[in-house]
């Protein structure tokens, strides 16, 4: 792709030629040495999609790994999204991700979505400088033509923002548009594709937005994905713009460090729009104007999380004026993603319809989409329920059908009874199973304890001769096991809390008071203390702290013995 870019002859030539000096230098310091910085990748890396724009422009993608291999889904592929300790809008929920794509090696499908926030040089190249100064509310935006050298490059190279909704979605369509012109077959080369079909530009869904800002696959094989944010707090100042950093100025793409799967200001600088209509939850609720995620440089950074949600007015009242505008906010940009339709032709639907009934009959009962925010059985309690004053109607209104409904509704209590006791059973077999990792989580903390204090001897030792140094090793490499599988067992612990979490406080009440009646170990009543506090206070807040669950254990099982 070549790295010069015009803006159309509606900018004075010589301040476009300083500008391609600059960048043909590689003045985008801390670039990655062995690839080649430009314009609009100024921070290139291995995996980067480079799908082009008019006027030699670029806008650079990267794939996002969803886990499973199916098209319907997969178990692993359940997330928990938001944070209990968040705002009211972030209430915990449980998702299924999926991905638009096919990935590379075919084993799996990916989430394709923007490396960048979309830039003001981007909107220049598809819509034209007239465009951007016509739709603008920034002032300062009306100086663009007049600019030159480094003081424009830092300007086009902002995100877009001071734009409507409905002004991105114009783009949107246009940037289709000029990508798939059937005169040039060349330009789409680079989109991914499904069963042949490429895909197209849309704005992303907040959960796809949501588990990139995450970390996606590698963070939730490593455990991180429910961390606050997708990196270090300490460190929030080299990877995000906020008010502390910024102080309400917008900046540059690419200054800040690159996320874990490759992506720049995801939290900070420009909020983003999504696709969705903003509900009081991701799933539920009064849709209201247009979801934008990750904060911005009038962000705090102690409020810069994952999670953050919030509402553009797309349509905002002016009351002074006493009429509506399109909202155009100095802070809210956009990022796109490359999406996909779910049937691109007859053969791809044939070969899904034939999944669905293997995905019906197993899979799907334990998906989100077969759940209530509860369980399943607590869906089918709730069905019903809603049958009754049906029935109750019936018999009112047609006495000679009393004799047969009252039957009916004889046959609906027993399988409300079953339910009931299912509830109770499941509840009670989910705090066994996690009583279980508990009771060996606490063991391995133990023994992490001791070989602790063996582990100061046998340095002590090694400090006086040399040929304790081999103890010393390899009490090192047992700690080492003994930690990773003390993470095993408090991931699978959190996995049966936060299942355990979505009953009703009457069926964890009972699940521990069975238990509790059992004769057991002085260890395995410590733990099972530990874990009524921990899934009521899963059950109240929504949200796993597996940090402060595994501090509990450390500080309860600190020196204790089993007699």
């Amino acid at each position: 792709m070549n790295n010069e870019w015009r803006l159309s002859r509606q900018i004075p030539r010589h301040g476009i030629c300083l500008l391609l000096i600059l960048v043909l230098l590689g003045s985008w310091a801390g670039a990655d040495d062995t690839l080649t910085p430009t314009f609009f990748n100024p921070r290139p890396a291995p995996g980067d999609i480079v799908l082009p724009m008019p006027d030699n422009a670029e806008m650079v993608f990267r794939a996002i790994r969803v886990p499973g291999s199916g098209f319907w889904g997969d178990r692993d592929r359940i997330i928990q999204i938001g944070d209990a300790a968040g705002g009211i809008f972030e209430g915990l929920q449980r998702t299924q991700i999926s991905g638009s794509f096919p990935s590379g090696d075919g084993e799996g499908w990916d989430i394709i979505l923007a490396k960048y926030e979309l830039t003001r040089a981007q909107y220049v190249a598809v819509m034209g400088m007239d465009s951007l100064l016509a739709v603008s509310g920034d002032p300062e935006d009306q100086k663009l033509p007049t600019l030159q050298g480094r003081a424009l490059r830092d300007a086009l190279t902002l995100p877009l923002t001071f734009v409507s909704h409905q002004d991105i979605q114009t783009f949107v369509r246009r940037y289709n548009r000029w990508l798939f012109d059937p005169d040039h077959p060349e330009r789409i080369r680079s989109l991914p594709r499904v069963d042949g079909v490429p895909g197209f530009l849309r704005l992303p869904t907040e959960d796809e937005w949501e588990y990139a800002a995450r970390g996606g696959l590698p963070a939730l094989q490593a455990g991180t994905f429910n961390d606050r944010l997708p990196f270090p707090e300490r460190e929030i100042n080299e990877y995000a713009w906020h008010l502390g950093n910024a102080r309400h100025q917008l900046r540059s793409v690419g200054l800040r460090k690159a996320d874990a799967l490759g992506f720049h200001d995801l939290l900070g600088n420009a909020q983003e729009m999504t696709a969705g209509l903003f509900r009081p939850e991701v799933w539920q609720g009064k849709p209201g104007g247009v979801a934008v995620r990750g904060g911005s440089v009038s962000t705090p950074p102690a409020e810069l999380r994952s999670a953050l949600r919030a509402e553009l007015d797309a349509y905002a009242w002016n009351a002074d004026q006493g009429r509506m505008e399109e909202r155009r906010s100095f802070n809210t940009g956009v990022r796109l993603a490359i999406g996909a339709n779910v049937v691109v032709n007859t053969a791809q639907r044939s070969r899904i319809e034939q999944e669905y009934e293997q995905y019906r009959a197993d899979l799907r009962r334990t998906m989100p989409v077969g759940r209530t925010l509860d369980n399943l059985v607590a869906q089918a309690s709730v069905q019903l329920g809603t049958v009754e004053p049906i029935l109750a109607r019936l018999m009112e209104d047609n006495a000679a059908l009393r004799e047969p409904l009252t039957a009916v509704q004889a046959h609906m209590d027993r399988a409300r009874e079953r339910l009931e006791l299912a509830q109770r059973e499941s509840a009670r077999s989910l705090a066994q199973d996690a009583a279980r990792n508990g009771v060996n989580l606490s063991v391995y903390l133990s023994r992490l304890d001791r070989l602790q204090g063996s582990l100061e001897t046998a340095r002590r030792l090694a400090e006086l001769s040399t040929r304790y140094q081999e103890q010393v090793t390899a009490v090192e490499i047992s700690i080492k096991d003994l930690e990773g599988a003390a993470r095993e067992q408090m991931q699978g612990y959190r996995d049966k809390v936060s299942a355990l979490g979505d009953y009703e406080p009457a069926y964890i009440e009972q699940a521990f008071t069975a238990l509790a009646a059992r004769e057991t170990p002085r260890r395995e009543q410590v733990v099972l203390e530990l874990l009524r506090s921990h899934a009521e206070a899963f059950n109240e807040q929504r949200r796993a702290d597996t940090e402060r669950w595994m501090e509990d254990y450390r500080e309860r099982f600190r020196g204790f013995t089993d007699g």
